[in-house]
């Protein structure tokens, strides 16, 4: 969808009306799922790329945007897959959705996309998008997720986009398709036996009032005064048929004109923008606008902000989980943390101390959350109980078959250390490891965390002594 463009102020003031429209609900539809329909999308700007590539074939003139198509066609295709491998059922429906008006059940993310593209003309890049989100969160918040993603929606929504163009573009080549097989038959008087455009469809095409579309009056136009044979009259009728249609033939092709412009320059601002938002950098995008981000970066302990990003995407992450779990914002339990963590002294000063680490129920308590948790003793016994009773049952079990008891007690040791072995297998995929959060030290260490690495060493010779003036630098 293409809207009117709107400059800086309006598009600032209609995002924050946008964000002041929306009633959220905790998930999205299924029904409202878009690969689908972005499949089918790409099947018709298929179909009308294989339409350009046999009209050129034809010497059928292209329409100007189709040029971008048939330039670019491998670009969409990329992009296209790279949405299905990402994008699953289970995915979109964790996303944030709308609760009202025409776009219930869809998800948030994908309807403030859209509404990007169509107020752009899908010419997006870094500077507009960082905008456009920045007045969004003035009234409402995006989650973690969705400014992750919102990449993937502007994409989805620029493919759509290129298929509405698409279809002008349709329109257009089957108009002068038409306009070809008429100028054949009736102006270069060929014998039929010998027509390249014999389709029967066109056979019967004719000047009249209401069959003629304005890409089929300008190509006419433009064809028989291209034409070698006294095509006056040709001309005449043409004009007496745009004339009863409430026109003139030179209003038609000014507007017809400006038309192919306009879808010409939307083709590019599409094409351009699915090249570039690739290259944006989105973890830059993320830390400037993420709610959650700024608000940790608050640490009173000033570690959080000099941690590495695995650590810090880490942290976020717990936020994000600990938010759906309790049903309440991320922003909100970012707040709670910095609270808890001011006029701490040590490790308790710091955000991870109670996010990850044993003040979890302090933080747990102040947003009202009562997770389900069993105790590392109690998970531990129920581990060996149900080790140790399926291995006696497997063994007792082998008593019966062999009416030997002597084989059960024979068995029993082999037995618990395979089904020991499975168990432990089991839990390595079940269970998560954790990350050790760690400090970014890579491009400089300050004097605080400066140390020294000492190593120990015999200098029995002189030779000993160069090799470890030499190796000095490696250790380093």
């Amino acid at each position: 969808m293409f809207g009117v463009l709107l400059d800086k102020k309006q598009l600032e003031r209609y995002m924050e009306k946008l964000a002041s429209d929306h009633t959220l609900k905790n998930r999205s539809d299924e029904r409202t799922y878009p690969i689908p329909n972005l499949i089918s999308n790409f099947e018709y700007i298929t179909m009308v790329y294989n339409l350009l590539n046999e009209h050129i074939k034809l010497g059928i003139e292209i329409h100007p945007a189709g040029e971008w198509l048939l330039d670019n066609y491998y670009i969409i295709e990329e992009r296209i897959q790279q949405i299905k491998d990402e994008l699953t059922v289970k995915k979109y429906k964790k996303f944030i959705g709308i609760e009202n008006g025409q776009y219930s059940g869809f998800a948030r993310i994908y309807v403030l996309a859209n509404e990007m593209c169509t107020y752009t003309d899908s010419n997006i890049n870094k500077e507009n998008l960082e905008f456009m989100l920045t007045s969004y969160q003035k009234r409402k918040t995006l989650n973690m997720d969705e400014i992750w993603n919102i990449e993937l929606f502007i994409k989805i929504c620029i493919i759509n986009n290129i298929k509405s163009i698409c279809e002008k573009i349709y329109a257009s080549q089957m108009q002068k398709y038409r306009v070809e097989n008429i100028i054949e038959r009736l102006v270069e008087l060929k014998d039929s036996k010998n027509q390249i455009y014999n389709t029967d469809v066109y056979r019967s095409a004719k000047f009249g009032f209401g069959e003629m579309k304005y890409p089929f009056i300008e190509y006419m136009s433009y064809k028989l005064k291209k034409t070698d044979r006294d095509s006056y009259d040709y001309i005449e009728a043409l004009e007496e048929a745009v004339e009863k249609m409430g026109t003139n033939i030179n209003d038609v092709i000014k507007k017809e004109h400006f038309d192919i412009a306009i879808k010409k320059v939307l083709m590019g601002n599409c094409i351009i923008t699915l090249k570039n938002i690739s290259r944006i950098d989105f973890q830059e995008v993320f830390e400037k606008l993420n709610g959650v981000e700024e608000i940790l970066k608050e640490d009173p302990a000033n570690v959080y902000d000099k941690m590495d990003y695995k650590s810090k995407a880490y942290y976020r992450a717990k936020i994000k989980e600990l938010a759906k779990k309790a049903k309440i914002s991320e922003v909100y339990i970012a707040k709670k943390l910095i609270e808890l963590c001011k006029d701490k002294v040590g490790k308790q000063s710091h955000i991870g101390y109670y996010l990850i680490d044993r003040g979890k129920e302090k933080l747990y308590n102040e947003i009202e959350y009562s997770p389900f948790k069993i105790k590392a003793n109690t998970k531990l016994k129920l581990i060996l109980i149900l080790m140790w009773g399926i291995s006696i049952f497997m063994s007792i079990f082998i008593g019966r078959i062999y009416n030997n008891y002597i084989w059960s007690l024979a068995v029993l040791l082999p037995i618990q250390e395979i089904v020991s072995q499975i168990i432990q297998y089991i839990l390595s995929k079940i269970v998560k490891p954790k990350l050790i959060p760690k400090i970014d030290l890579q491009n400089k260490i300050s004097k605080e965390q400066a140390t020294m690495v000492v190593v120990p060493t015999i200098l029995d010779s002189t030779q000993k002594v160069e090799e470890m003036f030499r190796k000095l630098e490696v250790y380093y």
